[in-house]
């Protein structure tokens, strides 16, 4: 995709906190906010090709479905949208990543819903260079991690815990990404991607459920396969078949399609991004471009 600015040229980043546009190093959050506390929150991370946020409508309708889900209420979801391009704009901000997240706001310290809380909505935007160019081209290592995340994936919630300890322990052997299992050995995603296997020519994924979240990316994924007439089948992936795959690939907000060429130092397929993978690279790369015009 398009090269992203230099460290030196890019912009500051922005924050836009309830509505306020500062420098995001001066954004204050209190300490009784039930986000800090408890995870008490949801967020979204948008990618911006060009200054224009990508997949803007799938981001924000997912954003309202974990708000709903989790009972935050009295969030103008369209109203944060129009912060989101203020802040885009202030900034002049052409590749990067926009970050949002809503709190169900401070109250002293208590398990249940505050009663008065005003939900916290905060927001910036910071230049994005890119880490996983090259991996792209000559594909990724992964290794395997047991999912001990919470029951409601489906929910973009910020209680990761289990997705930074998968993913630190992926950054200490050198891998990229950590892909997680159920303890029958059922593969759900990665910390922070979605994931396609391919056998016999089909596209395989796990089918959406509370064990996943519903990606963005891996929604236009399998438009794209439709279009480029690559049969799908959403069905749980295992651990035991990860040997017959032929191609693997992880998609993300920011990985885009990210070929994988090593497991657990197994090589996948014939060690390189396959066939089926670089059509919907291209085909992704397409539809940026087409949204660009």
């Amino acid at each position: 995709m398009t090269a992203p600015a230099s460290v030196a040229t890019a912009p500051p980043p922005l924050a836009n906190l309830d509505g306020q546009i500062v420098p995001l190093a001066e954004a204050r959050i209190p300490a009784l906010d039930r986000g800090f506390l408890f995870g008490d929150a949801v967020y979204e991370v948008l990618r911006l090709y060009a200054g224009r946020p990508w997949l803007e409508y799938d981001h924000f309708e997912r954003l309202a479905r974990s708000l709903s889900s989790i009972r935050i209420d009295g969030v103008d979801v369209e109203r944060l949208r129009r912060r989101m391009h203020e802040t885009i704009a202030a900034g002049s901000f052409q590749e990067a990543t926009v970050y949002i997240q809503i709190t169900r706001g401070s109250a002293p310290r208590a398990y249940a819903f505050p009663a008065a809380a005003m939900p916290l909505e905060l927001l910036f935007v910071q230049e994005f260079i890119d880490p996983y160019r090259e991996a792209r081209r000559t594909g990724a290592r992964v290794i395997l991690q047991p999912d001990i995340r919470w029951g409601r994936c489906d929910i973009k919630s910020t209680n990761l815990l289990g997705n930074v300890l998968a993913m630190q322990t992926a950054r200490e052997v050198g891998c990229l990404e950590a892909l997680l299992y159920l303890p029958d050995g059922t593969l759900t995603e990665g910390t922070h991607t979605s994931l396609f296997g391919v056998h016999d020519g089909c596209l395989l994924t796990a089918p959406s459920t509370p064990s996943i979240l519903p990606g963005v990316t891996r929604k236009l994924i399998l438009r794209l396969a439709a279009q480029e007439r690559v049969p799908v089948r959403e069905e749980p992936l295992r651990r035991d078949q990860l040997a017959q795959l032929s191609e693997l690939f992880l998609t993300g907000t920011t990985s885009e399609v990210l070929p994988v060429r090593e497991v657990e130092y197994n090589q996948v397929g014939a060690g390189d991004p396959g066939p089926i993978t670089r059509r919907l690279q291209q085909a992704y790369e397409q539809a940026v471009k087409a949204f660009l015009k």
